[in-house]
């Protein structure tokens, strides 16, 4: 939710943005929020001034009776009143509600550095590290390899569950869990709190994270209840200080979860394997931060990322995202995307975002300065999301005879140091 207060006292900031956007529609509504924001406040002083009224008739009905005088005039505008207030209070009602949908629809302030852009296709690439893999013999991709070794059954998932869901066996699936070890000892050391979160969530809660399209793309709801499954424990996490002042910051997080996401839209779940699945395990990272350190943690998260991958040696880009791919409650997001030799391509395995005060202000999630309280700034991003991860592991490090080579960083978790077909 944008500030109502900033609305008020800087609305050149959002024009501004909004043109950047080139989106003339929220010139439209903002126009519209400006409009609304005068009317309610006109509508409040007149409903204020009504209830008052009764107060001053009061006293003009005992006045009129010291004085001898009729009072039945007055006594009529005493039984009139209700209604004017009641009628007040509706007309109040339905501005004030218009005001409360366009400051929850109306995108976040973009950050000065998010590019203009169409969609996804038109975000750039601000960093490249690692070098890609050459190899010797004809490369496959990693369902082919982990099928031939029986690490995988995709079919037995299939048939008990659906698409987009796994079996994974053996060291395969220690690898699995070497990764979410590897990765929490990492976060360990960086000195954050580790959080286990619950792994269902009230909607009123998901909702003051994500717009309701991206809720509906991507969230599995439970019929009947007013919860729904996390596609993240971001949400979770940020739903743990709700309507909460926070007395020190900043609070650094990070979490392991089961993920569970329909995957609608675009994409789907449309090619067997593991790197577009409904079910995955996570590692998120997250902070609760005052205005003023907010962009010096948005670097310190992506850096955190990028150790990730750079740990396991796996060559990655990091790309903007532009206006046209930015969701609206962020105001300034970044992937971490890793190479794929099978596809010749980058994938995404990471993404990073600040949402400033927009998703705090829905909570209510508030903490102590000087000149009194002010809404928390909030920010996400991927330690790792281990489907992808292993993807990537098992077609950068195939070798020739089939097998796979452990990362040097996951072997002490292992105790090996290369996946074999089980005898």
């Amino acid at each position: 939710m944008i500030d109502i207060k900033l609305v008020r006292d800087s609305p050149s900031l959002f024009e501004k943005a909004y043109s950047r956007m080139k989106r003339p529609e929220l010139h439209t509504q903002f126009k519209e929020l400006v409009e609304k924001d005068k009317q309610v406040r006109a509508l409040k002083g007149e409903l204020d001034g009504l209830r008052a009224q009764k107060n001053v008739l009061s006293q003009e009905v005992n006045a009129l009776r010291k004085a001898g005088k009729s009072i039945d005039a007055t006594l009529k505008k005493m039984k009139e009143l209700p209604e004017e207030v009641r009628k007040k209070e509706e007309e109040y009602g339905s501005v004030e509600k218009r005001v409360q949908e366009l400051l929850k629809t109306l995108p976040n302030l973009i950050h000065e550095k998010v590019p203009y852009g169409l969609s996804d296709k038109d975000n750039p690439e601000i960093k490249k590290w690692g070098k890609l893999p050459k190899f010797s013999f004809p490369v496959k991709n990693h369902v082919e390899i982990l099928e031939s070794l029986g690490a995988v059954d995709f079919d037995a998932s299939a048939r008990a569950t659906g698409s987009g869901f796994y079996y994974l066996k053996g060291d395969f699936a220690l690898l699995n869990q070497a990764l979410i070890h590897f990765v929490l000892d990492y976060m360990k050391e960086k000195k954050y709190t580790y959080i286990e979160p619950p792994l269902m969530l009230k909607k009123e809660i998901l909702f003051a994270g994500i717009d309701q399209k991206a809720f509906e793309q991507s969230i599995y709801g439970l019929e009947g209840e007013d919860t729904c499954m996390i596609g993240t424990s971001e949400f979770s996490i940020l739903g743990m200080h709700a309507d909460q002042v926070l007395t020190e910051l900043p609070q650094k997080y990070f979490s392991y979860t089961m993920c569970f996401r329909k995957e609608i839209g675009a994409h789907g779940i449309n090619e067997k394997g593991l790197w577009r699945t409904h079910q995955f395990n996570k590692v998120e990272q997250f902070i609760f931060c005052s205005k003023e350190d907010s962009w010096k943690f948005y670097d310190e998260l992506l850096k955190n990322t990028e150790g990730v991958f750079q740990a396991l040696e796996l060559p990655y880009r990091v790309i903007e995202i532009c206006t046209g791919d930015l969701a609206s409650w962020k105001a300034r997001s970044a992937d971490v995307e890793v190479w794929r030799p099978t596809t010749e391509a980058y994938g995404e395995v990471a993404s990073l975002s600040n949402c400033t005060d927009y998703q705090a202000r829905n909570l209510n999630i508030r903490y102590e300065t000087k000149e009194g309280k002010e809404v928390v700034h909030t920010l996400n991003n991927t330690a790792l999301a281990t489907s992808r991860a292993l993807v990537a592991i098992v077609e950068h490090y195939q070798q020739k005879d089939g097998s796979i080579a452990i990362p040097t960083v996951l072997q002490k978790y292992m105790g090996k140091k290369v996946i074999k077909k089980s005898s």
